[in-house]
């Protein structure tokens, strides 16, 4: 018999995604918004339509806001930083979400 008074706890942990992330590596640019002259040339390991993880030679904030490009010349999207976490070498791996518009990034793919 289950106390009434424990929370029930799901069968799964629940990440907070709705969207499912799709492994899809598309080679963008990387910025700041305080700094958008220097953006870095990189790739994302993940995406889905209002987010991606994308790989960074720095270390970032959340909440701090970046410019992300594909390099195929789309208009630029303003990303939320979610999560920084270290990756192998000197990297950063971030996790980031698009809150003003979709993306389509089969359309980007490099695959």
């Amino acid at each position: 018999m289950t106390d009434p008074a424990q929370p029930r706890r799901p069968n799964h942990l629940f990440d907070g995604r709705i969207e499912e992330r799709q492994s899809l590596s598309v080679p963008v640019y990387l910025g700041s918004l305080e700094d958008p002259r220097t953006p870095e040339r990189t790739f994302t390991e993940n995406v889905s339509p209002h987010g991606a993880r994308v790989l960074s030679k720095r270390a970032w904030r959340p909440d701090e806001e970046s410019l992300v490009t594909p390099l195929t010349g789309e208009f630029p999207q303003i990303g939320r930083v979610i999560y920084c976490l270290p990756a192998a070498g000197e990297h950063f791996c971030l996790g980031l979400e698009f809150r003003d518009r979709a993306v389509k990034w089969a359309e980007h793919s490099s695959a």
